[in-house]
């Protein structure tokens, strides 16, 4: 059983509560626009974040400098920043499961290991999941920050020996050398942001750049692909959008999209918290479509 020590604790007014292992941090979530059904949690909360005048935390003295928490059967180092972000996005933890679920299954079929690329990868807990899986995989963020904390999580999980290329680039200028040299991959998981920019300065705008690095995709996956999946929290990305993107890319057979969640206990609402759509490669449909 994966150990997990995240859950929603509620949300409402503009606010989700959610507790990441003994922290309890109340945070903005626009999307919350309903009243809190649990008022009596949110006294619970050992700090909280919020934008109504700059970014601002209180109770932050609170908290530990970082601590661990296992979420999906991954240990994942956590760590306040000053835009109110801690090291994961857990709504991405389904992803992670059937990232694990979905490779483990189609290697076995191959007979071989599969060759995992996480672009825009942040902290690594897909990329861990991966490797879990016993994929072969290259970690891709713009950050050097991002990239060293991914390296911290593996170490994290025993698997600072595993078959990982840890990669600080822009997403685009590397995929394009991967493609003069031929090198292949059979899964793909992507998740662009809004807006960011890349190693050395490069401006990423998704609405502009997100064809091209979907392209560039296309040529650097292997002649027998597993799977391209495509997460967003961009605002207007619903998963209709995500998934006509991969159909235009890659075909109509064997797509499917949805949100992803933010979940607790069952009398918690579920609080959608972005999208996500995948395409698995027809031959692997009786392997992963179903998961």
């Amino acid at each position: 059983m994966q150990v997990n020590e995240y859950e929603l604790l509620d949300s409402g007014d503009g606010k989700k509560l959610e507790r990441f292992g003994p922290v309890v941090l109340t945070r903005p979530c626009a999307q919350a626009v309903w009243a809190p059904r649990h008022p009596e949690r949110w006294k619970r909360a050992t700090a909280a974040f919020d934008r109504n005048d700059g970014l601002n935390w209180s109770g932050r003295e609170r908290m530990p400098e970082s601590w661990i928490v296992p979420i999906q059967g991954i240990r994942m180092k956590l760590s306040t920043t000053d835009f109110g972000h801690l090291g994961v996005f857990p709504e991405t933890r389904a992803q992670w499961e059937w990232i694990e679920q979905t490779l483990s299954a189609i290697q076995k079929e191959a007979g071989r290991p599969l060759n995992f690329l996480n672009l825009f990868a942040y902290s690594g807990g897909a990329t861990l999941a991966a490797a879990k899986a016993g994929a072969t995989c290259c970690h891709l963020d713009a950050s050097k920050g991002m990239v060293d904390w991914a390296r911290e999580n593996a170490a994290l999980n025993q698997l600072q020996d595993a078959p990982i290329r840890w990669i600080v680039d822009d997403v685009n200028k590397f995929m394009q050398r991967e493609i003069r040299r031929g090198r292949k991959y059979d899964a793909v998981l992507l998740d662009p942001p809004s807006f960011g920019r890349g190693r050395k300065g490069e401006l990423y705008k998704v609405e502009k750049d997100l064809m091209d690095t979907l392209s560039n995709v296309r040529q650097v996956l292997s002649t027998e692909p597993a799977f391209v999946l495509l997460t967003s929290h961009t605002p207007g990305f619903s998963p209709l959008v995500l998934r006509n993107l991969l159909e235009q890319s890659f075909g109509s057979e064997c797509l499917k999209c949805g949100e992803m969640l933010l979940t607790g206990s069952a009398d918690t609402l579920l609080l959608p918290n972005g999208t996500w759509a995948r395409w698995v490669d027809p031959r692997w449909k009786a392997a992963s479509c179903n998961l």
